[in-house]
């Protein structure tokens, strides 16, 4: 069985100081973000580590680290969406890590249990309406499917994650039974056929396609802070609700980071999964994408500081999004979302 790596960015600094050099770290990254490059020279200027990273979407690099198996140079795995990284674990490719930084500053709901991977910013899925159609919006996701709204929701696909991710998250809170009738629920309120990305469910809102949508908020946030085509020029008759406040809370998804069970630099690896819990690298992290700090007490970006705190999932657990992933689809298969 594989022992628990244990190791801290100040044993690390402190060994640093009595070695020449430092080995480098070698991510394989999901994120396709050029600020991210900041963040690895500031690693690199406080740490003497250098950073090399590969990118590509999620399921390539999995398969391109199981097919490595050992001789992989990957030090690190770090993704988007919670599901994701469940099937990195699943395939047996993440190391447990006890390290007491990274469980002292990144939430138990944020993290897998057993330290396979951690949190580094979250993304809430949230409800958007057109604030001058809907004079009471949907409080909850169970309200979602409430027959009220029959001809008014835009939501994506069954084939994406984050759905697949928040009714995994409703099956582990109400049960398989209560989760098929949501679904079905919401597939008889659709305002289209489900298409396009999360811009386009704020999109329909604007054309008005649909009165309420379901997104993730980094893609509300982006419209407000930059020029999106079709969004910004209307985003202000958009409002948003912030779902299930008074009791399980809103569903929140992450850019998690893991290190391999075959990294050939584990030290350096757990060294860079810590500093992107300082204080620092999480507000980059966070908000060069819009995002909400995985540590809790980190100041938020201005333009996401406009949607305000939150009150998440604390108790559902990232984690379980993975485990009724199978499940959801089926759900999502027998009802007939396409």
């Amino acid at each position: 069985m594989l022992r628990h790596l244990h190791y801290s960015l100040s044993a690390l600094l402190l060994l640093s100081a009595a070695l020449p050099a430092l080995a480098d770290v070698n991510i394989y990254s999901a994120r396709h973000y050029d600020k991210d490059d900041e963040l690895y020279d500031a690693f690199t200027e406080k740490t003497g580590i250098a950073v090399n990273r590969i990118e590509g979407d999620s399921d390539e690099l999995i398969a391109r680290m199981r097919a490595e198996g050992a001789n992989s140079p990957a030090d690190i795995f770090l993704t988007v969406d919670a599901g994701r990284m469940w099937r990195a674990d699943e395939a047996g490719l993440l190391a447990p890590i006890n390290s007491d930084v990274l469980n002292a500053r990144i939430p138990a709901y944020l993290r897998h249990p057993d330290g396979h991977w951690f949190a580094m910013s979250q993304r809430a899925r949230v409800i958007f309406y057109a604030k001058d159609r809907v004079e009471t919006p949907p409080a909850t996701y169970e309200a979602l499917a409430d027959p009220a709204y029959e001809g008014q929701v835009c939501i994506r696909s069954s084939s994406n994650v984050y759905n697949q991710s928040l009714l995994a998250s409703i099956i582990a809170v109400d049960g398989e039974e209560a989760a098929a009738d949501w679904a079905k629920g919401v597939r008889a309120n659709m305002a289209r056929e489900p298409q396009g990305g999360d811009t386009d469910q704020l999109r329909g809102i604007v054309s008005g396609e649909c009165d309420i949508a379901v997104a993730n908020t980094y893609y509300f946030v982006r419209g407000l802070a930059e020029n999106v085509d079709g969004l910004s020029d209307d985003i202000d008759n958009i409002g948003w609700v912030w779902p299930n406040q008074g009791d399980r809370g809103a569903h929140t998804n992450v850019a998690a980071a893991a290190v391999l069970k075959t990294a050939p630099n584990p030290e350096e690896a757990v060294a860079f999964l810590e500093f992107l819990t300082t204080d620092y690298a999480q507000q980059h992290f966070a908000n060069q994408n819009y995002e909400y700090p995985a540590v809790p007490g980190v100041a938020l970006g201005g333009d996401v500081a406009k949607l305000g705190l939150f009150v998440p999932d604390n108790t559902t657990g990232v984690a379980t999004y993975g485990e009724n992933a199978a499940a959801a689809q089926q759900i999502f298969n027998t009802v007939g979302w396409p």
